[in-house]
């Protein structure tokens, strides 16, 4: 067995552009501890004038797009190749292939020192600090509007913790497989047409089952693609609670339709916001009232069993990391909708695809990103946000700038202290950072795997109370179920995540750190083997652990935090906020903005943001009067929050 880690590694100057996610190290033991944080030009050097791209791994990815990039030969470029590194005591070695094809390299004579050739010298439209994927959105429907967007990421591949890295013929997702927007019918299949805007369409994978749920008291139930199939098999388990399951689970369907219904741009933009409602009041007043309100307690009023209000409990776990009485009515039914309606569609070569698509479709349209580009202030200007400071000195301005960072990143750690608004006060008053993960990433021997095993699994063994516990609940995705070309002939990935707090790792010495990861993962591991696969661990051939130290450090998350989680019970989703802030200039897009987490979540995100970013330059219409009503409204109702 093959065990990746580097606590003990020498090299020279070794380039990790494939660390997103799982490898934690000391900087300082490869050698150049700046490197993972600063770009390789000093502050005199010659600013860089293009973008790096990455075109699709050849058979392993499927996407076209409707525009030829213009390419150079930059093969010499020190770009930051991870060398093969092994341990002193040669127990463990690393093998590994960059993500990076710097063959390719986008021509783009206008990224350059702050300057834009299209706007006169005063900076761009837009710059978007981070690439994830609802930073992408954000930046690629700006660029389709016409806006001259830069991206700045922090490392040198795009899409945070949609991203991938690769390993000895490996390719693992870095976050989530469970793919949701990704259909082609609605209006809330987002990636699809996140995609589309700038040319782009990605082969997909049809999920039959979207998660096969292990439960307490040997409860098993799989979420089957067709939503008949999963009621018939939920309604079988608890024949008592049939009518308050079909209650519970049309109004999820009231919901998504009236949302599916509409287009969906920014809810604060007065001028679309009327506008929609003329156009389907119906359907608006429907989502009005359901704002506040959340999934348990709307469960609640129609179910009684305490068993079946548990399994709704671990559906919403999953989707808000929160119980359902916690969880917004609204995020709730986008996901227990989506997945019958437009199915879960896992994209062929991988997740990484997503952004690696997205990145290529903003360069297509003349906009630009900057990689190892780590940006470590916003710079304000009285009262308004007016460009970004980088580590190594350089400064990019621009008539906005919009944060795919945490809220606790962009207003505790991006600004000053005296810039944190009031109303961001009130918001950690009322959220709290939601827990990280530990996540195990092995490949494993395919025949361990019984036949017909769903690519999804949620365990949760013995008691209902442990589904919120750190390391109660566990999340497997196996995605070579779907795609076998992410990993070697007769091999399968298994993904393993489970909730971790920071806290919990902290204040441990370098041994003792990875003495205890090593222990909490084979613990995940046996239970794994216990309940679903009997000789995994004697079947694997590759493991590498991460815990919550290891997302703060490389997708530059808070705590490794994955977005705001109530402290108490909130009133659905009133509390949440949107993109804009009280900063002039400044927006903010992500999982920590309104509706919150997950894939479809977060995109939705960058389309408002995009819409309302797009007005304040020019790009769509406008009424000063009416934003200011609008926006004065908003946030009285967050106030009640």
């Amino acid at each position: 067995m093959q065990v990746s880690s580097f606590s003990n590694s020498k090299a020279g100057t070794v380039g990790f552009p494939n660390s997103q996610f799982l490898l934690d190290f000391k900087a300082s033991q490869l050698g150049n501890p700046g490197f993972l944080y600063e770009p390789i030009c000093s502050k005199k050097a010659k600013a860089l004038n293009y973008s790096v791209l990455y075109d699709p791994r050849g058979s392993k990815q499927s996407v076209s797009c409707s525009k030829p990039l213009k390419t150079g030969n930059y093969s010499n470029q020190e770009m930051g190749f991870l060398k093969s590194v092994k341990r002193n005591n040669n127990l463990f070695s690393v093998r590994a292939k960059s993500v990076m094809d710097v063959s390719k390299v986008v021509e783009k004579d206008d990224v350059t020192e702050g300057k834009s050739k299209d706007s006169g010298g005063g900076g761009y439209d837009a710059i978007v600090i981070g690439s994830g994927i609802g930073g992408l959105v954000a930046a690629t429907q700006l660029a389709v509007k016409g806006a001259n967007v830069l991206v700045l990421e922090k490392y040198v591949i795009p899409g945070g913790s949609s991203g991938f890295y690769e390993r000895d013929g490996y390719t693992f997702d870095v976050g989530s497989s469970v793919m949701f927007g990704f259909s082609d019918k609605g209006n809330l299949n987002l990636i699809t047409q996140a995609l589309a805007a700038v040319g782009c369409k990605m082969e997909v994978i049809p999920d039959p089952t979207t998660v096969h749920f292990h439960l307490p008291n040997s409860l098993s139930v799989q979420v089957h693609r067709g939503y008949d199939d999963f009621i018939s098999e939920l309604t079988s388990k608890f024949p008592h609670e049939k009518e308050g399951i079909h209650k519970f689970y049309n109004a999820c369907w009231k919901i998504f339709n009236a949302l599916n219904s509409l287009e969906l741009k920014s809810l604060e933009e007065p001028i679309y916001l009327f506008g929609q409602f003329f156009k389907k009041p119906v359907e608006c007043l429907t989502l009005a009232y359901y704002l506040p309100q959340n999934a348990g307690s709307i469960a609640r009023s129609f179910i009684k069993d305490p068993e079946v209000l548990a399994f709704i409990d671990a559906e919403c776990f999953i989707v808000s990391t929160v119980n359902a009485l916690q969880t917004p009515m609204i995020n709730a039914s986008m996901v227990l909708c989506d997945r019958h309606f437009g199915g879960i569609n896992y994209p062929v070569g991988g997740v990484g695809g997503i952004a690696k698509s997205l990145t290529k479709g903003l360069v297509d349209h003349g906009s630009g990103i900057l990689y190892k580009a780590n940006v470590t202030s916003i710079i304000v200007d009285n009262g308004k946000a007016v460009g970004v400071k980088l580590s190594d000195g350089r400064e990019f301005f621009a008539k906005t700038i919009i944060s795919n960072a945490t809220r606790w990143d962009t207003f505790g750690k991006l600004l000053k202290k005296q810039d944190l608004p009031k109303e961001e006060e009130n918001f950690q008053k009322v959220y709290v950072k939601a827990p990280s993960f530990l996540s195990i990433h092995m490949g494993v021997k395919a025949e361990v795997l019984p036949p017909g095993t769903d690519c999804h699994h949620f365990v949760l063994e013995d008691d209902w109370k442990n589904l919120e516990e750190p390391y109660g609940s566990i999340f497997l995705s196996i995605p070579t179920i779907l795609d076998s070309s992410l990993a070697p002939k007769g091999r399968h990935i298994l993904h393993i995540f489970t909730t971790s707090s920071i806290e919990d790792w902290q204040g441990l010495s370098t041994k003792d750190y990875e003495a205890k990861k090593e222990l909490v993962a084979d613990k995940i591991i046996s239970r794994l083997e216990k309940k679903l696969f009997p000789g995994l661990k004697s079947s694997i051939e590759f493991i590498e652990v991460g815990t919550p130290k290891t997302h703060r450090r490389y997708l530059a998350r808070d705590s490794g935090t994955y977005g705001p989680m109530p402290r108490g019970v909130p009133k659905g989703l009133l509390g949440m906020p949107f993109n804009t802030t009280a900063i002039n200039g400044l927006y903010c897009v992500g999982d920590s903005c309104f509706p919150g987490q997950g894939v479809i979540a977060v995109a939705f995100s960058g389309v408002m943001c995009a819409h309302r970013v797009a007005a304040d330059v020019g790009l769509e219409k406008k009424s000063p009067i009416l934003d200011a009503g609008l926006l004065g409204i908003l946030g009285w109702l967050r106030s009640l929050a």
